[in-house]
């Protein structure tokens, strides 16, 4: 066994990947990988509600829609939001959404996310975002709101960009003459986000400022698509009053609402040749050594070298890992990198093995 892991070693020696840094002085707090056969519900809550979600959608969410799959082009075991038409309690479509709320919360810190979105033409409105977890108590827009990503937007249907357009916001403070603050920022990007590939969603959470990133792994020296200030304690509507507290992780796929400007089923045209899929590869959660202050659940503990994602480290791990290396499966630092060198190369097939072999 020795001689062969040796081997699997020196056959990819000088193969070199190089990857930049992208955990700086962060520490992994949680994760989620959606490996297992289940939805871990110690972390979730799934939604069960027809109400509209405050926006005029017109799904209905149904537990059933929330599955673990794996994803027929990637391979990889992912969370599912599936969108169906569908005649259901009185809504004409079913969809998915779940929350960490009291499960899994935190202040401050970096989350990531690898999504891969349906086409959203015309009506679907996929979204990763956040809740202040004090939502059940304050309410919103008290608790506080931030929107990592959107996708289906009126504005990308009228110009013909949606598989493109995209955007990031917060959402604060409470109701006067009407009105209460928010800032959203879109893009236009310059490739598409519906290319049936899985794309990374970064969000950068300090005492100054909420900044978000897409796909931080292939271009980590790219502008934010977002950024707003959360330091401002002048007045009450202040951001550092209400983005400076504990909050959760949400996923949704609706269906219609003032965001697409699709407020009828006849103008949901996205699901006429079928269910629609939002898959989720992971979600992770990383805070500065010096600011940890996440709650998860107790039994949550991070695998070093369980490449392959099975709940167990061997040599099914190496092999995993020289197909990373040699680039036939997607290739990823957090599983990979054990050395912590911020590359994934051989070296890390040699700690590997040694840590197989408990040397």
């Amino acid at each position: 066994m020795i001689r062969f892991l040796s081997y699997i070693a020196t056959i990819v020696l000088g193969s070199l990947l190089h990857i930049a840094s992208a955990q700086a002085n962060y520490r992994l707090v949680w994760n989620d990988e959606f490996s297992g056969t289940a939805l871990n519900e110690d972390a979730w809550n799934i939604e069960v509600n027809g109400d509209g979600g405050g926006n005029a959608e017109l799904q209905y969410y149904a537990r059933e829609n929330v599955t673990i799959e794996i994803d027929p082009a990637s391979g990889e075991s992912c969370l599912v939001l599936t969108a169906k038409k569908q005649n259901y309690n009185g809504k004409s479509f079913t969809s998915g959404r779940l929350n960490s709320a009291d499960k899994v919360y935190f202040t401050r810190g970096k989350i990531e996310s690898r999504i891969k979105f349906p086409s959203t033409a015309n009506g679907l409105w996929p979204a990763f975002w956040m809740l202040g977890n004090d939502f059940k108590d304050v309410g919103w827009p008290r608790c506080g709101e931030i929107d990592i990503v959107e996708m289906g937007n009126a504005q990308g249907i009228s110009r013909g960009t949606q598989d493109r357009f995209f955007n990031g916001a917060c959402h604060w403070g409470f109701y006067k003459d009407g009105a209460y603050p928010n800032y959203a920022r879109s893009t236009t990007n310059s490739y598409s986000l519906q290319d049936g590939e899985f794309h990374i969603f970064t969000l950068e959470w300090d005492e100054e400022y909420v900044t978000m990133y897409l796909d931080h792994d292939k271009y980590p020296n790219a502008e934010p698509y977002y950024k707003m200030g959360v330091s401002d304690m002048s007045g009450d509507w202040g951001t550092g009053f209400y983005f400076q507290h504990d909050f959760f992780i949400v996923y949704d796929l609706a269906i219609g609402g003032y965001f697409t400007g699709i407020l009828t089923p006849n103008g949901i045209t996205a699901l006429n040749d079928g269910d629609a899929k939002m898959y989720i590869d992971w979600v992770r959660v990383y805070q500065m050594d010096d600011d940890i202050n996440a709650i998860v659940p107790d039994d949550w503990e991070f695998l070093e070298g369980d490449v392959n994602k099975d709940g167990k480290v061997n040599v099914s791990d190496v092999t995993a890992l020289v197909n990373m290396i040699l680039g036939v499966v997607h290739k990823d630092q957090l599983y990979a990198d054990l050395n912590e060198d911020s590359r994934i190369n051989v070296s890390d097939v040699t700690s590997l093995i040694n840590k197989i072999l408990g040397i």
